[in-house]
């Protein structure tokens, strides 16, 4: 079994800096593209950034004021978020894509973590 835990959400002024964590655990052999997407109530979620082993991607949205990166010896993505703006409020989500000890290579997704930024 693998999965997938998130921290580090919360309430947050304008402005202001988060940092999300999600650590995977399991019976990982190997882990490609982790990423965070979020969503509010009555929208798609959507993607916010990538990181595979050499590059990352982020939404128009939030480049320039949001980071990602990884600790592969840790199994764990960040998304470090500063310059928050009202606009940022969802829960976010972290999704990767493992291979596990069958070889079996899936999605797996975290149980979500609530930001909300206040104006």
């Amino acid at each position: 079994q693998v999965q997938l835990v998130e921290s580090g959400g919360g309430l947050v002024q304008a402005g202001g800096s988060l940092r999300l964590s999600c650590a995977a655990s399991g019976s990982i052999v190997k882990i490609n593209d982790m990423g965070w997407y979020r969503q509010t109530p009555g929208k798609q979620r959507e993607l916010v950034a990538v990181i595979s082993a050499r590059t990352t991607n982020y939404a128009d949205s939030v480049k320039g004021r949001f980071t990602i990166s990884r600790d592969n010896a840790k199994n764990t993505v960040y998304l470090q978020m500063n310059s928050l703006k009202p606009e940022d409020t969802a829960d976010y989500y972290c999704n990767a894509e493992i291979v596990d000890f069958t070889w079996r290579r899936s999605d797996y997704w975290g149980q979500g973590t609530q930001v909300t930024v206040s104006s």
